[in-house]
């Protein structure tokens, strides 16, 4: 694996698992079922539960996609979400080390949200934790009819930044971002602080695996 970082202009980031921690939290509320457990055993479940409830959601969305409705799955999951759980009304906060390393980034990269979370959750949690400034788009599940992994939301955000998809590389931890990456002729680098595991995404066409998105200096 290797990125031709030459070409580098521009920097796509994945939302959940990438920006945001937001798969610790999942793994926090469902631990918090399992009470009946002891730990470790419980955060192991917790974990271990999450990650398998998270491949069938990525392949409902690409059904839905494929079929031209993956608008309609995203509004069905907003309902179930406020009839549920509720919208969070506190964002949830940044993997850590990821707003010093935009910080470090901004002067040298174009950077963008790439995202199928609403844009409420997404517009929150940049503007709580001061983040706003540092991207020049932000694409959300609202921005394009087709959702990763087709290229439509990268293709949007490259537009947007004035640079061409070879010129960018998309960092996301599933292997939606990686495929939707390969989709639309960027590089991708692949960050394991989410759900993604190594092999599923190198075999997705991750250029490049970091063991979290602040370690995104260290290559760029």
């Amino acid at each position: 694996m290797a990125i031709d970082l030459p070409r580098v202009r521009a920097v796509l980031f994945d939302f959940d698992g990438t920006l945001s921690d937001t798969d610790d939290a999942y793994v926090a509320r469902m631990a918090r079922l399992l009470m009946f457990l002891r730990e470790p055993r419980r955060g192991r479940v917790a974990r271990r539960l999450v990650m398998e409830m998270e491949p069938p959601g990525n392949l409902a969305f690409s059904a839905m996609d494929r079929l031209g409705l993956d608008n309609a799955l995203r509004w069905a999951a907003r309902q179930v979400r406020r009839g549920r759980v509720g919208e969070r009304k506190t964002p949830n906060p940044p993997v850590p080390g990821v707003p010093e390393m935009l910080a470090r980034l901004a002067p040298q990269y174009a950077l963008g949200v790439v995202s199928t979370r609403g844009r409420p959750m997404v517009d929150a949690f940049l503007e709580k934790y001061r983040l706003a400034p540092w991207f020049g788009s932000v694409v959300t599940a609202e921005t394009c009819f087709r959702a990763k992994p087709a290229p439509d939301p990268l293709l949007h955000a490259a537009r947007e930044l004035g640079f061409e998809p070879e010129t960018c590389v998309m960092v996301g931890d599933t292997t939606v971002d990686m495929r939707a990456a390969r989709a639309a002729g960027t590089q991708a680098i692949g960050v394991l602080c989410g759900f993604g595991e190594e092999a599923e995404l190198r075999r997705s066409g991750a250029d490049f695996i970091l063991p979290s998105t602040s370690d995104l200096t260290a290559v760029l």
